[in-house]
């Protein structure tokens, strides 16, 4: 017997009885991530309210937004190298108190900046749960309950997205806006109750380097790059210091960020995934759907309790169609993936949402509920046909001992996502909303507006619905109304756009073809495997040892350690 072998004996001998005990609580822990996402999309109108939020301006929102997913996707590869050296559990214990403490003081912020900040050490907490959760089932659950517990755990997310909404809304609706931070601090409680009680002590058989000047250089890179989208949409001029510069210094620090990442011994991003074809094509696809999907979530949410009326709880009940489109979806996707191929399927999904968001340029103050409710659902339902088989045309190629970076790429691909699709339709969105306001006559009864009164009602529709309702002038908010309207209809149309440009690199990138796998062994067959109709994207043609390119260390198969990890 191999020293492998024994290895994998030794480590199935050591799988607990408790298996579903330890699922229930690490999928309690990774929906708080999913939870409070969600939650969000509800909050930034009242967040938005000088009277009942914090008054915080459409740029302030995209932050409030932005610098959670920005620290989450920045640090996800060192929680995952964290729970290689300490430990999932330790990890996991570690992300759930600095996600609680970071909600409570987020739930008593006195202004945007302080919840900004605490928003972003959320992210942090999120980076260190994510990877310890699946690194717990997997080591902790038996080899044949494995897929059935990695279903349920990947079907938190949309048991969270569905469930935050109809929270938040239900909070808002009988406390103040802290509360949907707050709420966060009694479940955290019971998590780490439950990890504490039941999640064994684990240690991974081989521990990872922390690459940490790549990972300075990649959040640093991303902040700039979504700094200048927001102050460009902020009304600063696109050559001016505000937006020319972060553009500029955030593009160079990537580019640093990934030139070192090809030298680097323990890189944060393996660069050499992105040599497969499907797995370069699969995190372009997710990107820009993400990046659709959630620029279209942040105005859809002004919208639907802006111009057509509705209460934060009313709100969330509508847009869990969106959530049960996802579940069903999801669903679905693997049956239809085998019939129709992944690369189809994915693009049927792409063009379902595309179709949405198309929608949304005919919505008014008047369109009716179950109208916006059916597209929501339409959209999350081609939402979920892309998810699993994109992600699974993106690992079927990549070797075992880098399974878990091309895990870390997909996460944070959609984290990545999240981040630039916000800043860009809140950008548009507070764009074309300056511009309308600046060209429009406000009302301001008999002795006007005053001047700062009138620089708010520009700027923000919901500082201009605010200012209606206490000066009883409802031209003023039919006003706001007018402009917001014609402001989603632009955030809409390039939303659109978008998704079709994702619906072309999937149908041109995911056109995977069957090779014989990294190890040299036998053909890959029919490919029906994996559920997607499609063979294994190898990282050679043949299944060579070395780098085809001429540059980097192998990919190595087998039990060794991998690229970026040393042994113990």
């Amino acid at each position: 017997m191999t020293a492998v072998s024994r290895a994998e004996e030794a480590e199935k001998k050591a799988v607990p009885s408790r298996s579903w005990p330890v699922l229930l609580v690490v999928v309690c822990a990774q929906m708080l991530i999913w939870l409070d996402t969600s939650v969000l999309n509800v909050a930034v109108t009242t967040l938005a309210d000088p009277v009942d939020g914090l008054g915080a301006t459409p740029a302030e929102l995209e932050w409030v937004a932005s610098s959670y997913t920005l620290v989450f996707a920045g640090t996800l590869f060192a929680g995952g190298a964290l729970a290689d050296r300490f430990g999932p559990r330790n990890t996991l214990l570690a992300g759930l108190a600095l996600f609680g403490a970071a909600s409570g003081a987020g739930a008593f912020a006195t202004d945007p900046a302080w919840l900004i900040v605490a928003r972003a050490v959320m992210g942090a907490g999120s980076a260190l749960l994510m990877p310890a959760t699946l690194s717990v089932i997997v080591q902790s659950t038996p080899e044949e309950k494995r897929t059935r517990a990695i279903a349920i755990w990947s079907s938190s997310s949309g048991l969270g997205v569905a469930v935050g909404p109809v929270v938040g809304g239900a909070l808002l609706s009988h406390f103040w806006w802290g509360s949907v931070f707050l709420v966060n601090v009694p479940i955290v409680a019971l998590c780490l109750a439950g990890v504490v009680a039941v999640v064994p002590e684990l240690k991974g058989p081989r521990r990872r380097v922390l690459d940490l000047p790549g990972l300075a250089l990649s959040v640093l890179g991303l902040g700039g790059v979504v700094y200048g989208i927001i102050e460009l949409g902020n009304g600063q001029a696109w050559c001016g210091p505000h937006v020319l510069l972060p553009l500029l210094l955030g593009g160079a620090l990537l580019a640093l960020f990934v030139a070192g990442q090809r030298r680097s011994p323990a890189p944060s991003l393996d660069l050499r995934l992105f040599r497969q074809p499907g797995f370069t094509a699969g995190s372009v696809v997710l990107l820009i759907a993400f990046m659709a999907l959630a620029g279209h979530l942040f105005y859809a949410a002004f919208y639907l309790q802006g111009p057509r009326g509705l209460s934060p709880a009313d709100a969330g009940t509508v847009m869990i169609a969106a959530a049960i489109g996802i579940v069903l979806g999801s669903q679905v996707s693997p049956a239809l993936s085998r019939l129709l191929s992944a690369r189809w399927t994915v693009a049927a999904g792409v063009l379902a949402t595309a179709a949405t968001y198309v929608g949304y340029l005919w919505f008014d103050g008047r369109t009716p509920v179950l109208t916006v409710a059916a597209l929501l659902w339409v959209q999350g339902f081609g939402m979920g046909l892309v998810g699993t088989p994109v992600t699974a045309v993106m690992m079927s190629g990549v070797p075992p001992h880098l399974a878990g970076a091309g895990s870390a790429v997909n996460s944070v691909t959609r984290q990545v996502g999240g981040t630039l699709g916000v800043a860009m339709t809140g950008s548009i969105l507070s764009g074309v909303y300056r511009k309308r306001m600046a060209d429009a006559e406000l009302p301001g009864g008999a002795s006007g507006l005053t001047p700062d009164a009138e620089e708010q009602a520009r700027t923000s529709a919901e500082a201009a619905r605010s200012l209606a309702g206490s000066l009883r002038l409802p031209e003023l908010a039919a006003t706001a109304d007018r402009a917001f309207l014609d402001a989603m209809y632009a955030a809409t149309f390039w939303t659109a756009v978008l998704a079709l440009v994702g619906c072309a690199v999937g149908v041109v990138g995911l056109r995977t073809r069957n090779v014989d796998r990294a190890s040299g062994g036998g053909s890959t067959g029919s490919g029906d495997g994996d559920g997607t109709g499609n063979g294994p994207v190898g990282l050679r043609d043949r299944g060579e040892p070395g780098d085809r390119a001429g540059h980097g260390p192998p990919l190595r198969g087998g039990g060794g350690p991998g690229h970026g990890d040393v042994p113990r």
